[in-house]
């Protein structure tokens, strides 16, 4: 397993976003399938049954999809799209985030507080670093991964980030290598497009995850 928490050999499954025309990595689209009463279903997890319908996971090429009614063009047929059909993905990939990062840390995977992310970054074990994005920039500047050395995302706020801890806030996390690391520098990478910030920063971008 490669710095991250990603696996460097892997083979990455591809699909086409339905507004932008381009081509990439799954784990870089939303998947959407028809639902009962031929409404538009977000499948975050990718295991609702049925044919797929994948947008880039980007807040401007979700809302051209809805504006340009290209989930009904790609279906073939009339469809309902759900009112807020954005705002319920961005939710519902949030959820998973945190979910991700509070299995992380009962996995002993993750760790917060300014003084224990400083410890791990410097012990070498930090591959990813979790910032508020609410939090002091000050603050935040303070702490940073070695260069080309594991993913930096800043989407998430205090209070989300807290959530995961059991905490009323935090600013400051970190992921160690593992299985979970992997799956949620995936899942923030797409909550990062949702929300639209550069999101990951360092290798994570350019191994085909984002």
């Amino acid at each position: 397993m490669g710095r991250g928490g990603q696996t460097s050999t892997r083979e990455v499954a591809e699909r086409r976003c339905i507004a932008t025309g381009e081509v990439g990595p799954k784990a870089g689209l939303i998947r959407f399938v028809v639902g009962p009463g031929d409404e538009i279903v977000p499948d975050l997890a990718g295991k609702l049954p049925g044919r797929g319908i994948w947008v880039s996971a980007d807040r401007a090429a979700l809302e051209l999809a809805v504006k340009k009614r290209l989930f009904s063009r790609s279906a073939k047929r009339q469809v309902q799209v759900p009112e807020g059909l954005v705002d319920l993905v961005e939710t519902g990939l949030a959820r998973r985030v945190t979910d991700i990062l509070s299995l992380a840390r009962k996995a002993g995977l993750a760790i917060a507080g300014y003084e224990k992310v400083r410890g791990m970054i410097q012990a070498g074990e930090a591959v990813v670093l979790v910032q508020a994005s609410d939090g002091s920039a000050r603050g935040k500047s303070k702490l940073r991964l070695p260069p080309e050395e594991g993913t930096t995302f800043d989407c998430l706020t205090a209070d989300e980030i807290g959530l995961s801890f059991g905490r009323d806030h935090v600013i400051h996390a970190a992921l160690c290598n593992g299985g979970l690391t992997t799956r949620f520098v995936e899942e923030t990478t797409r909550l990062s497009g949702l929300r639209g910030k550069i999101g990951a920063t360092g290798p994570g971008k350019d191994d085909g995850i984002a």
